[in-house]
């Protein structure tokens, strides 16, 4: 949790960023699917900031073609730099961190490395969106002879590095580096990162150029066709408004967190907001004590959800209900390279 002296320091900040509203935040609405230039669009849902509860509204479209569901209108750079500030890195980092660190996650994270064992046994690994790293200590565990590289745009991935988490740190974007990487890695990982990119077929292009011919790519990425995603709305935790900008329906894998975090999500409608910097004024004492009695008496029903979501989860992951998929693909020979090699 961030310290009081921290929040009052990064108030000025935030006040400055906010003093003319969020508009700039956001490009102008698209017309057309970014996937398969369809005009055939329908609003699927609007939704808030549940995590941060900083300001803004969002609206998430579906295309009637293709499937595919994306933020429209999408943020700006400005506005990614504003909703993403202070939760992976600054005053969000340190929480941010522990989830990542957490049981539930280090026990997906071996799973996933399972899953690219079945299939090879590679000797470079680059994992993008790394974040802290977490995903790649746990997974060296299970593939011992293989060496783990992050990629990040956020300060973790230094700092991932310095821990000896990974064994090498990019930091910035994918497309952008891919051609100084080309060819290095036998896997690439992406996990729960393509749903945050601007240009997600851009990403996986990158990827390709990254990898040797006949090495991996491993994708995890929420499921939008959950019924859950329809029953929860915007409280739905796989939707994360306003990080999450682009869905593609497929598959069944599945994290179990949708009734828990639903859970406390309508609890905390009821709640003070918890303080922080992009609020104009501190709460004042009886707004603190306010939320953690509501807080307090909301747990139960959140560890119930909880319960439920694991007692499900074993079902759900084999049916369409499930938050989230996993693809694993194989790049092919560069046929065009062979020719001119003949």
């Amino acid at each position: 949790m961030a310290r009081t002296a921290d929040i009052a320091e990064r108030r000025p900040h935030y006040a400055r960023l906010l003093a003319g509203g969020t508009g700039r935040f956001f490009r102008p609405p698209r017309t057309t699917c970014p996937w398969c230039t369809s005009d055939r669009l329908r609003h699927r849902l609007r939704s808030r900031d549940h995590v941060q509860n900083k300001p803004g509204g969002f609206i998430l479209d579906e295309c009637r073609a293709c499937g595919h569901i994306f933020q429209n209108p999408r943020l700006t750079s400005e506005g990614l730099d504003f909703y993403y500030g202070d939760f992976y890195d600054g005053l969000g980092g340190e929480t941010t961190a522990k989830m990542f660190a957490g049981r539930g996650s280090t026990k997906r994270f071996r799973h996933s490395a399972r899953a690219l064992r079945a299939h090879a046994s590679p000797r470079r690994w680059l994992d993008v969106g790394t974040s802290h790293g977490h995903f790649c200590a746990t997974a060296k565990e299970e593939l011992q002879d293989t060496e783990f590289d992050g990629l990040d745009m956020g300060e973790s991935v230094e700092l991932a590095a310095k821990e000896g988490r990974i064994a090498a740190a990019y930091r910035g974007q994918l497309t952008e580096l891919a051609q100084a990487l080309a060819g290095r890695y036998d896997t690439v990982s992406m996990f729960h990162y393509l749903e945050h990119t601007l240009m997600p077929r851009s990403e996986l292009a990158a990827a390709r150029t990254v990898l040797r011919p006949g090495g991996h790519l491993l994708i995890e990425v929420p499921n939008p066709e959950s019924p859950l995603g329809r029953l929860l709305r915007g409280r739905w935790m796989p939707w994360f408004q306003p990080q999450h900008l682009h869905f593609v329906p497929i598959g069944n894998q599945h994290i179990p967190v949708d009734l828990a975090c639903a859970t406390w999500f309508w609890a905390a409608r009821a709640m003070p907001k918890e303080d922080a910097p992009w609020l104009a004024r501190r709460p004042g004492r009886v707004a603190v004590a306010v939320r953690w009695a509501v807080a307090l008496a909301a747990l139960p029903l959140v560890l119930a959800a909880y319960g439920l979501d694991l007692l499900l989860a074993p079902v759900v992951r084999r049916t369409s209900l499930s938050n989230a998929y996993r693809v694993i693909a194989r790049r092919g020979p560069d046929h065009a390279s062979e020719r001119r090699g003949n």
